[in-house]
């Protein structure tokens, strides 16, 4: 799958459309008051090291900086660094600032950090100088949040299968916490906004962890705790009995599974009673079960059922179960059919549900040096053809796993959601080659019957009731109507209604089921950003919401940024910032779009949406699988320059050539982990692309998954008037779309952002 940007049909006219909010080139007093904080944390191996260094002004602002410090063991030593100039003379080592990071506001923050070797011991440096100024002192402005991590503590010991704790206390000087962030191994795990900040980890791997806590003030500032070493599975631990989820949601007519287990093996059998009281439509069976040394792992599923009945309530039932090794309480819930929308849906499903890892996906992911750190991850598994509901283990872009078979994997995980995308429509990404489909233009009844009746009858099967199913329906479609009608096959399904009354279907089809929610996809703020193309895709969108049977009660949300590598924030610029008198609109990067970043114009769309007729709880979700910039190329502060152009230049964190560049770019990195609630009106940041899968072969290679071949991914093409004539920025020897891409997926790691551990 690829995106491309689409820029405006229509110029929008006319400078002084925005207050001017000035901004001003820094100047360093003649003699600058030096002061700083250092934060140096390691991720250690046998014999080497990764450490991640935050440097924080607390000082006059600087217009350079040379950070020092010494290694206690003579053994240790720097072998690659990155965003400074690191040099060592026996234990001393310094980095010296590079051109795009010198200047360092007061409070603000640079990260730099290298690969090192160690024998012995690897401890770290006890002190840290700033131009020859120790570091320490407090910050003249804005400072960063103190957080703790109160669970786990170190060394602490948890039996395998068992949820590991995690808690952590924040608080800042200048006002609010705005999240905590959990990491294990690095990887953000969840984040929660509301003090006390917990979370419950499960399924957690046996073998040695670490545990960390991240917090971000209102402004945006973080501060990361230390690592904190526990255990999985080591040690002897009493057996604690446990239920895979809390709350189970059973259609009416169907039923669902609880699995009971134990957090460690027992010495003896444990027997297990369990009790229903509620609603008596829901009933359970067994309703006594037994685990023993062999199966406290696997666990026992019990069925809960509910029978049809002629009201519309959705009633409620307690199951209790208890045993010697503890008691664990679950609610069921009726879904009843009768309710129109098909019963009640959770308004967040990735909200407090953990996402299913794609094991296809994953053993790549992990088979890559490192890759283990982000392979835990949920991604989303792409059907971009009818094959791919079975499975084609002949395909050099989908595994041999259909539908059902992730599906049955999920339940397997103990999983709480699960990510499809819908992708297969008639004369697919009308504007684009890489991506193109299966079905011919005046293909939408295969696409009716051969496609999307075969998945809802799946997703449909009262088996899977339990998992909330995530449908992202149809990317790069919609949009395409709207700004790219001077291409003829994007005309043709204008013409025919084969987009809208596909999706329309898509939606009407799979939005019957009660644990299906439908996203639809709302391309990026680089495609529809402007005025001429922000409402008018809204519109768009909402008559393929009420076309063919469907209404917009089946739409659950929209995503952004979908297979694209748009910045998350831009954080040293708005759009409301000036430059010289000069709106930030005027530059070349921007060209008059109303957005620089995908939150804003997340946000933003959202409230049009909502004004099209959606619902006004509808919510928004960002992909963030490739688009977090860091590396040494990262900016870290906003430029001096008072020239629009290069302000904009050497201050953006998306550092493609264009704007429109969409294909395998280079220099991208991996972005926000996947994460429920991160910001006002988005339900969460999802990776949809899977990392490291292809958006387009650089060049024409025979395939039978009707992959064609697009120059925008070939590095030495010369672009088109969609990304302003410039090269693509495509990475060289990638494969077609959706088959794994080594390469690609190596740099994401190394360029993420918030960096890996």
């Amino acid at each position: 799958m690829t995106l491309s940007t689409r820029r405006r049909l229509i110029a929008v006219a006319g400078a002084g459309l925005l207050a001017a909010a000035g901004i001003v080139a820094p100047t360093s007093p003649a003699q600058a008051a030096v002061a700083c904080d250092v934060t140096y944390t390691t991720n250690d191996w046998p014999g080497g090291f990764t450490a991640s260094v935050t440097l924080r002004n607390t000082g006059d602002a600087l217009t350079s900086w040379s950070l020092g410090f010494t290694f206690p063991n003579a053994n240790q030593r720097v072998t690659q660094g990155w965003s400074a100039t690191w040099t060592q003379s026996g234990q001393n080592v310094t980095a010296q600032s590079l051109s795009y990071n010198g200047t360092l506001a007061s409070g603000a923050s640079t990260s730099l950090g290298f690969n090192g070797s160690w024998s012995g011991s690897n401890p770290k440096p006890t002190s840290f100088t700033v131009n020859g100024t120790t570091c320490g002192g407090t910050t003249p402005g804005n400072t960063a949040p103190t957080v703790a991590l109160t669970s786990p503590t170190s060394g602490a010991t948890f039996a395998a299968g068992a949820a590991v704790p995690l808690a952590a206390t924040a608080s800042d000087v200048e006002g609010p916490i705005s999240r905590v962030e959990f990491l294990i191994d690095g990887t953000v795990v969840n984040s929660d906004t509301t003090a006390p900040y917990s979370f419950s980890a499960t399924g957690v791997a046996s073998g040695s962890h670490t545990a960390a806590a991240r917090a971000f003030d209102s402004a945006g500032l973080s501060t990361t705790t230390s690592a904190v070493p526990f255990t999985v599975g080591g040690g002897s631990s009493t057996p604690v009995l446990q239920a895979s989820t809390g709350a189970v949601s059973v259609p009416e007519g169907g039923s669902a599974t609880v699995t009971y287990r134990l957090s460690a093996a027992p010495t003896s059998s444990v027997a297990v009673s369990l009790a229903k009281t509620g609603d008596t439509n829901i009933t359970i069976a067994p309703t006594s079960l037994s685990l023993t040394s062999a199966n406290w792992s696997t666990g026992v599923p019990v069925t809960v059922s509910a029978s049809e009945d002629s009201d519309t309530t959705n009633g409620t039932a307690t199951i209790a179960a208890t045993s010697s090794a503890g008691n664990v309480s679950v609610t069921a819930t009726e879904s009843d059919n009768d309710v129109p929308g098909g019963g009640p849906r959770a308004d967040n499903p990735y909200a407090g549900a953990r996402g299913y890892v794609n094991p296809e996906w994953s053993a790549k992911a992990a088979a890559e040096p490192g890759g283990s750190r982000v392979s835990n991850q949920p991604t989303a598994v792409w059907l971009d053809r009818i094959a791919a509901i079975e499975g084609t283990p002949d395909s050099q872009s989908n595994g041999p796993m259909g539908v059902r078979d992730h599906l049955d994997a999920a339940l397997a995980q103990g999983a709480g959601y699960i990510q499809f995308v819908i992708y297969n429509l008639p004369g697919r990404d009308c504007a684009a080659l890489a991506s193109n489909g299966e079905l011919p233009v005046d293909g939408l009844p295969r696409y009716q019957s051969e496609y999307i009746d075969p998945i809802a009858a799946i997703l449909g099967d009262t088996k899977y009731r339990s998992l909330r199913i995530i449908t992202i329906i149809e990317i790069d479609s919609l949009p395409n109507l709207v700004t790219n009608l001077n291409i003829a096959k994007c005309q043709t399904m204008e013409s025919n209604g084969g987009y809208v009354n596909g999706v329309g279907y898509a939606l009407n089809k799979l939005g019957a089921i009660p644990n299906v929610y439908n996203y639809i996809d709302a391309a990026h703020h680089g495609w529809i950003g402007w005025d001429s193309n922000f409402r008018p895709t809204a519109q768009k969108l909402k008559q393929a919401a009420t076309a063919a049977g469907s209404t917009v009660d089946k739409v659950h949300g929209f995503i952004v940024n979908t297979a694209n590598y748009s910045a998350l924030r831009e954080q040293h610029f708005t759009i409301s910032t000036t430059v010289n008198g000069q709106q930030i609109r005027q530059s070349r990067w921007v060209d008059w779009n109303q957005y620089v970043d995908e939150l804003t114009f997340a946000q933003a769309f959202r409230q049009e949406l909502v004004t099209q007729g959606f619902a006004s709880n509808i919510g928004m979700l960002i992909d963030t699988s490739r688009n977090g910039w860091g590396g040494s190329a990262r900016p870290t502060a906003p430029s001096t320059s008072t020239d629009l152009n290069q302000f904009v230049d050497q201050s953006r964190i998306d550092r493609r050539i264009h704007a429109g560049n969409w294909c395998n770019q280079s220099g991208a990195g991996l972005g926000e982990r996947p994460t429920a609630n991160p910001a006002t009106g988005i339900d969460a940041y999802v990776w949809v692309k899977p990392p490291g899968e292809s958006d387009g072969s650089s060049r024409e290679i025979p395939n039978n998954d009707g992959k064609g071949f697009d120059r925008m991914c070939d590095p030495t093409y010369t672009g088109n008037q969609l990304n302003g004539n410039n090269l693509t920025g495509a990475l060289p020897d990638a494969p077609i779309s959706g088959a794994w891409f080594g390469a690609q997926f190596r740099q994401l790691m190394a360029n993420a952002y918030p960096p890996l551990s």
